[in-house]
């Protein structure tokens, strides 16, 4: 279906570069919908699941709240709050830095590895069942993402 059926416009956009802009938007609105009904599962929020996301990446490599929010895809997000609620369901680890009482280093907790390993199966199992796109058409689109990124933030 056209986006413009989608979103029930009926007169033209200007160009194709902001038919690109909205269609962008609206995507990023249902795959946030998407993901919210299966983090929903698990009793953590999107950001919540970033911020398990941002530990994995560390690989047991402590990281401080600042150095979350640099890698944080919703920069607006309160990192600290984030981290107490994870702290708190026991899926991360805290601990003061001895250099700086203001920081705490931040790990990733077993249990906190099993949430986040339990929901990238069912992200991934429910997006193979309803995405039918070839790995190659995936790859053409994240390239294509990937150069449009870069190109709007020059």
């Amino acid at each position: 279906m056209s986006l413009e059926t989608e979103i029930k416009q009926t007169r033209p956009f200007q160009s194709e570069s902001e038919k690109c802009i909205v269609n962008i938007i609206y995507t990023n609105n249902l795959i946030t919908i998407f993901h919210n009904k299966i983090v929903k599962d698990f009793d953590i929020s999107i950001e919540q699941y970033n911020v398990l996301r941002i530990l994995k990446g560390q690989n047991g490599t402590p990281i401080t709240i600042n150095g979350i929010i640099d890698r944080m895809l919703d920069k607006m997000s309160n990192a600290s709050r984030l981290v107490d609620k994870l702290y708190f369901k026991r899926l991360v680890d805290r601990r003061q830095k001895e250099t700086n009482r203001r920081a705490c280093d931040v790990t990733l907790t077993p249990k906190g590895a099993e949430v986040l390993n339990a929901i990238s199966k069912a992200l991934s199992d429910r997006v193979e069942n309803h995405l039918d796109m070839s790995r190659a058409e995936l790859e053409q689109l994240n390239t294509l993402l990937d150069k449009f990124r870069e190109k709007l933030m020059k």
